[in-house]
């Protein structure tokens, strides 16, 4: 999230009144607004509710300078989360400039999440047995598998295979690192995974997400619960077995 963290500090004193209103029911994600540029978040949340707007409207509603607004659409359209277009005038002179948001700008926004998962899961249970939650996440991970394979399938090694994975596992919502030292081989560590409260529920979903790892490595993976304390904070590690590391 590009946007999130660049200008993390910029300009946080500067809020005229429109915008300490806007920021004070905001749809953007809660967690965000304090990272972000206050001036961004009600440009975004602005379009959000317009569906596009000329600088100059932009302007008087944020009560901004026309060109302090510009420069932020400016920045956002190069980040990828608004997009321009013109508009013919219904009189005589140029097309009209509006901005608007890209589909990269929906992830900015609250969506459905874990606990409607969990209470789909848990409607599941109740209507289908108490086997149909772990039915459902195999089928998930078969998905994903189905997925992966071909992209992983262009990799030339099996550290880059590996890498590969990571990667796609960070674009489904997971944070982690790939690490290689001599004692303990290849692994990726994972400090957050999406799933983490459906694993709680319903853990023989961790020996499916392993298996399906495993399959698309072709090799061993140990998995271990690292957890915080004073050297760091907790983690998931993924040891591939065949890069330095003896699999059980």
């Amino acid at each position: 999230m590009d946007l999130l963290l660049r200008g993390a500090t910029d300009n946080l004193r500067w809020q005229p009144a429109s915008v300490q209103q806007i920021m004070g029911h905001t749809m953007f994600l809660p967690g965000f607004r304090d990272l972000v540029k206050p001036q961004w978040v009600a440009v975004i949340e602005a379009l959000k509710l317009a569906g596009g707007l000329p600088i100059s409207e932009l302007g008087r509603k944020l009560d901004m300078a026309y060109m302090t607004v510009k420069q932020h659409c400016l920045d956002l359209q190069e980040l990828g989360y608004l997009e321009r277009w013109r508009v013919p005038r219904t009189q005589v002179g140029r097309p009209e400039i509006f901005y608007r948001l890209t589909a990269k700008a929906d992830s900015l926004f609250p969506q459905a999440g874990v606990s409607l998962t969990l209470d789909l899961m848990e409607s599941i249970k109740a209507l289908f047995g108490d086997t149909a939650p772990d039915r459902l996440l195999f089928q998930y991970f078969q998905h994903q598998l189905e997925r992966w394979q071909p992209k992983l399938a262009k990799a030339k090694s099996l550290v880059e295979k590996a890498t590969l994975l990571a990667g796609l596992r960070e674009k489904e919502g997971c944070f982690g690192r790939c690490r290689y030292d001599p004692e303990r081989g290849f692994r990726i560590e994972e400090y957050h995974h999406p799933l983490l409260a459906i694993f709680e529920k319903f853990p023989h979903a961790v020996g499916m997400e392993l298996r399906m790892m495993e399959m698309l490595l072709g090799t061993k993976i140990m998995r271990r619960e690292i957890p915080g304390g004073r050297h760091g904070p907790s983690r998931v590690d993924f040891e591939v077995a065949t890069l330095g590391v003896k699999g059980s």
